[in-house]
């Protein structure tokens, strides 16, 4: 589907952009291995978390969805049965990951597997700290490992271990094994991540501390199921943030979104950058911080983008490389290596698609270098099946001369189905 997108003269409006994608990819994994019925408001029904509900489907699983309420009858920590086909986690990386904890320590074997983008992207980063506490966990090995893969349940023991690169993934996928290990398992990361895992496991019964750096996870008997509200995904938010920014004569509020401070990457650069944002209505529910946001048209300045601060707005840096493009000044986003490892290399197709559109943008080996220059003309953009690439560059059509068109469009249904829409919406 090719989606063609013209310049607007303003946004302005309410709107709610739908659910948390990480929070509800996890409310299905843990209301899957708790006791009771767990009830999700607020679901995100893209198709990532969609892959989700399939997989635990395919393992017993009685999950039932209305719009974006959702009901799981839990079967407890130990409730899983063996799936009778292989689980696909179709476009997933969150997927795939964090549930090979799980069924590391499942008293059965499986195979996992995703579509072509899933297998280029690398398993050995889960696989070898889970084989560390006893995991048996196979795939295609080419020095590294790719999906399918193919695990055995096996008796884990908890370990000590230090993330190489800070990934909530990752940490996630050894938290939940750790669920199921003898012993205490204790993560370490480099630099903060999301830490939506470990709040809804302690909202749900489970035991994880926090000292410093270090993640603590002691085994739990069982998880208990409790009502979970969702809140809007400040990823999709960023999207309505930024086209508010760099677009004239707007004004927009995007009500109960997420606020987590390990996601609110986006909000501090684009306060650093000089965008005329408020925060509102704060409040607290089921451990998460949520709240309005306020965005008004913005004169941008162009700033250095890198180190801590990378794990927070991960997803956000192509949205944030349009911004910089009507940025005075130069941008320059370093330490960001993690874009070459997801659903597209970010990096490489950032640059590509936003150079079509004549942004003065240099490709670097962890990052991008951006002169704001002002003015992007219309252009045929081709989205890599990525969404993230298909909404940012959607935006950057807002701004630009005459209209673009954006090919593959359907890739945003992944994590914000009906995105045009709320576009047209607000102009």
């Amino acid at each position: 589907m090719n989606i063609t997108v013209k310049p607007a003269g303003g946004l302005k409006g309410t709107i709610t952009v739908p659910g948390d994608k990480s929070i509800s990819h996890r409310s299905v994994m843990l209301g899957s291995i708790s006791n009771g019925t767990t009830h999700v408001s607020g679901f995100l029904t893209g198709a990532d978390c969609l892959a989700t509900v399939d997989c635990f489907r395919k393992m017993g699983i009685e999950i039932d969805i209305n719009g974006t309420n959702v009901t799981i009858h839990g079967k407890g920590m130990h409730g899983l049965k063996k799936p009778d086909a292989q689980l696909d986690c179709k476009n997933s990386g969150t997927t795939i990951r964090l549930i090979s904890g799980i069924l590391a320590a499942q008293p059965f074997d499986c195979s996992i597997t995703g579509d072509s983008s899933i297998q280029k992207r690398p398993m050995d980063r889960i696989r070898n700290p889970l084989a560390l506490m006893g995991a048996k966990i196979y795939g295609n090995e080419n020095k590294k490992l790719y999906a399918p893969l193919k695990i055995i349940g096996a008796k884990l023991t908890g370990i000590h271990y230090t993330l190489p690169v800070a990934s909530a993934q990752v940490k996630s996928a050894v938290i939940l094994a750790g669920l199921y290990a003898d012993g205490e398992t204790v993560v370490t990361e480099p630099e903060p991540t999301r830490d939506h895992t470990e709040i809804m496991l302690n909202y749900l019964g489970a035991d994880i501390s926090h000292n410093g750096n270090d993640i603590i996870c002691r085994p739990v008997k069982e998880l208990y199921a409790k009502d979970i509200y969702v809140p809007s995904d400040i990823s999709s938010a960023a999207y309505f943030m930024a086209a508010a920014a760099i677009t004239d004569n707007s004004d927009i509020t995007i009500t109960n979104v997420g606020v987590n401070p390990t996601r609110t990457g986006i909000i501090d650069v684009l306060n650093v950058m000089g965008a005329d944002i408020k925060i509102i209505n704060q409040k607290n529910v089921c451990g998460e911080k949520v709240a309005d946001i306020r965005v008004k048209s913005s004169k941008l300045k162009g700033i250095e983008i890198g180190g801590a601060i990378i794990p927070r707005l991960i997803d956000e840096i192509p949205i944030i490389a349009v911004c910089a493009c009507f940025a005075d000044g130069t941008t320059v986003i370093k330490d960001a290596q993690e874009l070459k490892v997801k659903e597209t290399n970010r990096i490489k197709t950032v640059v590509e698609e936003l150079k079509k559109m004549d942004a003065d943008i240099t490709e670097t080996d962890d990052g991008m270098v951006i002169n704001g220059t002002g003015m992007l003309k219309g252009a045929e953009i081709n989205s890599h099946d990525d969404h993230r690439i298909a909404m940012s560059m959607a935006v950057a059509a807002l701004k630009a001369k005459d209209s673009t068109t954006i090919k593959n469009a359907e890739s945003v249904d992944i994590s914000f189905p009906g995105f045009f829409d709320f576009l047209e919406k607000l102009k």
